[in-house]
C-alpha cells in the first residue's frame, strides 16, 4: 500500500500550507484552505523508457550554444498567428484564458477546423454531439480534427498513441484529472500535476498544446499562480457582452512580442477576423458632432486609429461626476486638472464622461491630445474637423509631448484619408513626404487655438 500524505492548499493563490489555519499567510483570504490527499506512488511517463540512458546536461560557454530555429504550425488564422509572432511553435504550451461565454471554445474549434494539421481535440465539458452542432455553425469541415470527450489523462495519452496528434487542444485544463493524485478535478494539485503532464507529453514530443483555462472572480486564470510560469504562452480573450467584438491580448510570450492584438467579431457562424480594426473601432455618422475626436494607437506593431468620445455637461447634483469607458479614470482627472490649471478652462464644476467606441481599453498615453480636443469640443459644443486625427502625450506643465513610433502613426492616418495630422513639434519625423497635413504643437494653448480658431 503506497503512503498516503496530506497537504493543505490555498484555493484562492495556491500556496501550500503544512497545517489547516483560518488565514492564507499568503494572500490573506479568510477559509480558503483546504485539504488535500496526494497518493505518492511511482508515475507513469510519457513515452519513456525505463531502460533508457539518462543523458547528464554539461554547462556550456554562451559562444558555444548553437541555435535551433524555431519551427512554426501556421494556424491559418491570421489574428492569433500574430499574435503568437508567426504561429504556433512546435513543443509549446499555450493558455488561452477569458470569461464564460467569451468565444475561447469557438476560436480554438475553429482553429483545429481550419488548420491544416491532425488535431485532437479534447473536451471534458461538452459531449461530442454538442461539438458537431457547432462545427455545423462554424460551416467548416476537417476530416483531420478528431473529437475527443475525456478527463482523464491516462485516458487522453492513451488515444494520442494510437491517433498520433500533430496539434492537441484540451477543453479545458480545468477539467482534467489524473490517477497519481487523489483530489477532485480543478483542485491545485490536479490542475499543476495535469498540466505538468501535459507540458511533459509537448516538450518530449514537439507538439503543439493549446489549454482552454477558466478565471476566477477577480478576472485571472484560476488555479495556481505557478500555471501561467510552467506553459510558454498567455492569452488573454476578452471583451463586453454589449459588443460584438473580442480583443486577443498577448500576456505572455517566450517566442514573441507581448505586445501585439488581435481583433475578431463574433457572429452567428464564429469569429470573424477584423484585419482594419480602424474601420470598426470609429463610428459612422452623418452629421459632424461635437465632443467626437480621432486618435492614433498603437498595439505592438500595428496602429489603429481610434474615435475618442467625451460630454461635458453642467453638474445638476453638488458633486461633478467624472466616468470612463476604456480609458484610465485617473488620467482622465490628471488631464481635467492640466486644463483648468494651465490653459484656464473652469471645468470643475462639470461632469465629464469619457468613451472609447468598440469597447477596447486603451493605455496608449499618445491618445491624450485626443481626449484634451473631444473635452474641449463637447465644451466649447464645436465640432472638429472629421478629417483631422491625433497622436500626441499630454505633460503636467500643459507641453504637448512626443510619442514614440510617430512615422507609423502618420503613415496609417495617411493611408486611411485623412487629411490633417497633429502632433507635437518636439517629434522627431523621419520622413517629409507625407502627403497629408501635419500641425505641430507645442502646448496644449497652441491646439485649442488651431482647431477653434
Amino acid at each position: 500500500m503506497a503512503k498516503t500524505k496530506t497537504t493543505f492548499f490555498c484555493q484562492n493563490c495556491g500556496t501550500q500550507h503544512a497545517k489547516w489555519v483560518g488565514q492564507c499567510g499568503a494572500c490573506k483570504e479568510w477559509n480558503t484552505i483546504v485539504e488535500e490527499i496526494i497518493q505518492k506512488e511511482e508515475k507513469r511517463v510519457w513515452k519513456q523508457s525505463t531502460t533508457a540512458k539518462q543523458t547528464v546536461n554539461k554547462p556550456l560557454k554562451i559562444a558555444e550554444i548553437q541555435l535551433n530555429p524555431e519551427e512554426r504550425v501556421v494556424t491559418n488564422n491570421n489574428e492569433l498567428d500574430t499574435v503568437l509572432g508567426g504561429g504556433l511553435v512546435k513543443g509549446s504550451v499555450t493558455l488561452l484564458g477569458g470569461e464564460p461565454g467569451i468565444g475561447k471554445s469557438t476560436l480554438l474549434l475553429q482553429v483545429a477546423l481550419n488548420i491544416n494539421q491532425k488535431v485532437l481535440y479534447v473536451s471534458g465539458e461538452e459531449s461530442q454531439s454538442q461539438i458537431k452542432m457547432r462545427a455545423e455553425r462554424l460551416n467548416a469541415n476537417n476530416s483531420n480534427c478528431l473529437i475527443l470527450t475525456e478527463t482523464s489523462t491516462q485516458q487522453i495519452f492513451k488515444n494520442i498513441e494510437t491517433i498520433a496528434p500533430e496539434v492537441l487542444v484540451i477543453d479545458s485544463i480545468q477539467t482534467l484529472h489524473t490517477n497519481n493524485i487523489e483530489a477532485s478535478p480543478g483542485t491545485i494539485s490536479q490542475i499543476r500535476e495535469t498540466s505538468a503532464e501535459l507540458i511533459k507529453f509537448a516538450k518530449e514530443t514537439a507538439t503543439p498544446v493549446l489549454l482552454i483555462g477558466h478565471i476566477n472572480k477577480e478576472g485571472n486564470i484560476a488555479g495556481p499562480k505557478i500555471l501561467e510560469h510552467m506553459v510558454d504562452v498567455v492569452l488573454q480573450f476578452e471583451g463586453d457582452r454589449n459588443h460584438t467584438y473580442r480583443i486577443l491580448r498577448s500576456q505572455k510570450n517566450r517566442f514573441g512580442s507581448t505586445s501585439e492584438l488581435g481583433i475578431y467579431e463574433m457572429l452567428s457562424n464564429g469569429l470573424r477576423e477584423i484585419s482594419n480594426p480602424s474601420e470598426i473601432l470609429i463610428s459612422k455618422k452623418d452629421a459632424d458632432l461635437s465632443g467626437t475626436a480621432i486618435a492614433s494607437t498603437l498595439e505592438g506593431i500595428r496602429p489603429l486609429m481610434i474615435e475618442i468620445q467625451a460630454l461635458v455637461s453642467t453638474a445638476v447634483y453638488g458633486t461633478p461626476q467624472r466616468s470612463t469607458t476604456g480609458y484610465n479614470l485617473k488620467r482622465l482627472n490628471m488631464i481635467l486638472a492640466v486644463l483648468e490649471k494651465r490653459a484656464g478652462f473652469k471645468l470643475g464644476a462639470k461632469d465629464v464622461f469619457l468613451n472609447i467606441t468598440g469597447g477596447i481599453n486603451v493605455d496608449d498615453p499618445a491618445i491624450d491630445l485626443a481626449v484634451v480636443a473631444a473635452i474641449l469640443s463637447s465644451n466649447q459644443d464645436v465640432a472638429i474637423n472629421p478629417n483631422v486625427c491625433f497622436g500626441a502625450e499630454v505633460g503636467l506643465a500643459g507641453e504637448i509631448r512626443p510619442v514614440s513610433k510617430i512615422d507609423q502613426r502618420i503613415l496609417e492616418a495617411e493611408k486611411l484619408g485623412y487629411k490633417t495630422f497633429v502632433a507635437s513639434k518636439y517629434n522627431k519625423i523621419s520622413s517629409k513626404n507625407h502627403t497629408i497635413k501635419l500641425i505641430l504643437v507645442g502646448k496644449i494653448e497652441e491646439a485649442f487655438a488651431t482647431l477653434f480658431a
